[in-house]
């Protein structure tokens, strides 16, 4: 069962149905309060008929026993004080309407005085109750009850109409007339019958149905699904996955999933190159130290001190930018601290021979010193190596960021390798001929510290014809 509702296409067919039940059966109760208002409505409508063509027999004056009384409708006229004084013949009982007598009291005499008969109407009292109504007018108000009635033998509920009558001489009537609700609790029964039946197969066709559709519309993902369980199992990043020829989020799911598998195969490549490079690197000055250190086991007075600890030095630097790159790889957020870039400057600039600064007041950037220290560095022994006779550093405020520019007057870079010489490892063919062109880690280092810290390192022409390297750095 867990696994079962652990799939999106059983919650997507549960969360239908369940959404689509409550709506039918909220829709089910507001057609069947409405069927039933109708219909009630329409039996009151029909009683009221009845009592008022009966009131205007009373207000016409004519006699109990001579009213037009529907045999197969209940009909009871009661007097001022509650008595029965005509009903529909086959009224057997009666409920709901106050009065619950079924056969009528005997008409008075004419001439008694007992509340009955025409004398009435000179009481005080009765001209007082009856003021609210002229003689032979019919009540406007009408009232409404529902209870139950037996008409020769059949048992039916009804909707009651009572309307008040002023009868003249014979005083104030209430007539009260009945309109069958079988017709209702009929068409009511009916429909709630078939929405029992139809709701619950509907709800089916609903379930069937999304069932079905979210099948189809999560076919691709399965194949993605599929697909990236085999790249992991053969490790083969080469592959990709489906992509659907819609424009769904399936589809949208399909290419990102592909730019993430090229991403991570980029990205494994170039630390497969990273790992071959370093490899590389280190072995020529390992191979250098081993031979003369077994050179100077064999022959003592041939030792090159100096080119071991030259060799030495190189495998220390290396090592340093090498365990500099992970770090930086590993996402290593810089220190927060607050650095003058301006001094920063002129500090690292201070005892290489060719080198100005020109500084246009303090600059206070966020980040690492140690770090921004190594950019500076790298920007600058990389211009010396091309330089011919100068290196020109300038640092300046530009809006919202610190601008610091390294430029030399040497040959500059060509066009189309400004981007590559900030990949790891590479060297220009000029570089590689000198003897300190390093392992070229030096712009790499100095490029992904500049981004780490919000900025930017780019390359372009100086103004002496050589390179100019601007960093850009958020000012604080």
């Amino acid at each position: 069962m867990r696994r079962l509702f652990g799939s999106v296409r059983a919650r997507a067919a549960l969360g239908a149905t369940l959404v689509v039940a409550v709506a039918l059966l909220a829709a089910g109760a507001a057609v069947l309060l409405s069927l039933r208002s109708n219909l009630v409505e329409q039996a009151g409508t029909e009683a009221e008929r009845v009592a008022r063509t009966v009131a205007a027999e009373l207000a016409g004056g004519r006699a109990y026993g001579d009213l037009d009384l529907d045999d197969e409708t209940p009909v009871q006229v009661v007097d001022k004080d509650g008595t029965l004084v005509a009903a529909s013949e086959g009224l057997e009982r009666i409920s709901g309407t106050g009065t619950n007598a079924v056969t009528p009291r005997p008409a008075p005499s004419p001439g008694r005085t007992d509340g009955h008969g025409g004398d009435d109407r000179d009481d005080d009292d009765d001209r007082d109750d009856e003021a609210s109504l002229e003689p032979g007018e019919i009540g406007r108000e009408t009232d409404f009850t529902e209870g139950s009635a037996t008409v020769d033998g059949h048992t039916e509920d009804y909707r009651f109409a009572a309307v008040e009558v002023d009868a003249d001489e014979r005083g104030r009537f209430t007539v009260i007339a009945g309109g069958s609700l079988d017709a209702e609790q009929s068409a009511v029964d009916s429909a709630t019958t078939a929405m029992l039946v139809g709701f619950p197969l509907l709800i089916g066709v609903v379930a069937g149905v999304t069932w079905l559709v979210t099948r189809r519309a999560l076919r691709p993902v399965e194949g993605i699904r599929r697909e990236m369980a085999e790249i992991t199992a053969s490790e083969d990043l080469t592959r990709r996955v489906p992509e659907p020829a819609t424009h769904d989020e399936v589809a949208r799911l399909a290419r990102t999933t592909n730019e993430t598998l090229a991403a991570l195969e980029s990205s494994v490549e170039r630390q497969r190159r990273f790992v071959a490079d370093a490899s590389h690197e280190l072995r020529s000055p390992i191979a250098s130290l081993r031979t003369q250190l077994e050179v100077a086991a064999a022959h003592p007075e041939l030792l090159d001190l100096d080119g071991a600890v030259e060799d030495t030095v190189r495998l220390q630097h290396l090592a340093a930018d090498l365990l500099l790159l992970a770090r930086l790889d590993a996402g290593e957020r810089p220190a927060d601290g607050r650095v003058d870039l301006a001094a920063l400057a002129a500090e690292e600039a201070a005892g290489r021979a060719g080198v100005r600064v020109d500084m246009d007041g303090p600059l206070e950037v966020a980040g690492s010193r140690g770090q921004l220290a190594r950019v500076l560095a790298n920007l600058l022994d990389n211009a010396a190596r091309h330089a011919r006779s100068a290196v020109v550093v300038t640092t300046r405020r530009e809006g919202g960021s610190a601008v610091l520019q390294v430029s030399d007057d040497g040959d500059g870079v060509p066009v189309a390798d400004r981007e590559r010489i900030f990949e790891r490892f590479v060297r220009l063919d000029e570089a590689r001929s000198r003897d300190d062109g390093g392992a070229g880690l030096g712009l790499a280092i100095a490029r992904d510290v500049a981004e780490r810290h919000g900025g930017s390192l780019t390359v372009g022409d100086g103004p002496a014809g050589g390179a100019l390297f601007e960093l850009r750095l958020p000012t604080v």
